[in-house]
């Protein structure tokens, strides 16, 4: 290929893995790769600053046509573990709730989830003081602790549909070549597979997780029939919000 792709992943650590597929596989000389904070991954594939982007899914919501790539997304099956909502009152007493300016998908869940699963009515504000806020993410590491109450957002959506959720997806909005595509999906099968590698490289930097527990348990990479059915569930709820 005689133009490079032009990839933006999320920074987070659960995307780790696939950042050092995309660099140890042959793909790398492909592609010119960024790390960005999920908001800002949807920004740059809205704009067509990229041609590839693992963006936030409420993303799809504002996008006319695009193209789900790979067999791998960001995605949990119940707890997920670093995405929640704080607070040091119970669901049933919060009025208020601030939105994390990072991510519209972890927003719009918590928005379902208040519409849904609790059935309560609150005040959404995006600055300032309020009852409770969304947080997700390297953020929200050994936070549980700080506040009297916490609830994962991803255990929440299961309690209420019974389905996994995927938070982000790999998605294009212009047609790749099939063998870029194969390059790019060996490339994070590659990623995933040496995620012991990642683990080790990641010690050091004494996150307040069980790395092992969070990106072999808690995050599920899978794109698999389950996955695609829990995202067009949450996309045809949030639509109505």
């Amino acid at each position: 290929m005689s133009n490079k792709i032009n990839v933006s992943a999320v920074s987070y650590t659960n995307t780790k893995p696939f950042v050092y597929g995309l660099i140890h596989s042959p793909v790398a000389a492909h592609i010119n790769l960024s790390l960005d904070i999920p908001a800002t991954c949807a920004d740059k594939l809205l704009n067509n600053e990229v041609h590839i982007g693992l963006v936030p899914v409420a993303t799809l919501l504002r996008m006319p046509s695009y193209e789900l790539l790979s067999d791998y997304c960001i995605g949990a099956v119940g707890a997920v573990n670093s995405v929640f909502i704080f607070s040091d009152k119970p669901i049933e007493e919060i009025q208020s709730i601030r939105f994390d300016a990072q991510s519209r998908t972890s927003n719009l869940l918590a928005q379902v989830l208040m519409k849904h699963l609790w059935k309560k009515e609150v005040n959404w504000v995006k600055e300032g003081e309020a009852d409770a806020f969304v947080e997700i993410g390297d953020r929200t590491f050994g936070k549980k602790a700080q506040y009297a109450f916490s609830y994962d957002l991803s255990e929440c959506w299961f309690s209420l549909t019974q389905l996994p959720f995927v938070f982000a997806a790999w998605v294009s909005v212009v047609k790749l070549p099939p063998h870029f595509l194969s390059l790019f999906n060996e490339a994070l099968a590659f990623g995933l597979h040496n995620r012991n590698v990642v683990i080790e490289s990641l010690a050091e930097e004494n996150l307040a997780i069980d790395l092992r527990a969070y990106l072999t348990q808690s995050i599920d990479y899978q794109f698999d029939a389950q996955k695609r059915l829990g995202l067009s569930t949450f996309l045809e709820l949030a639509s109505t919000l």
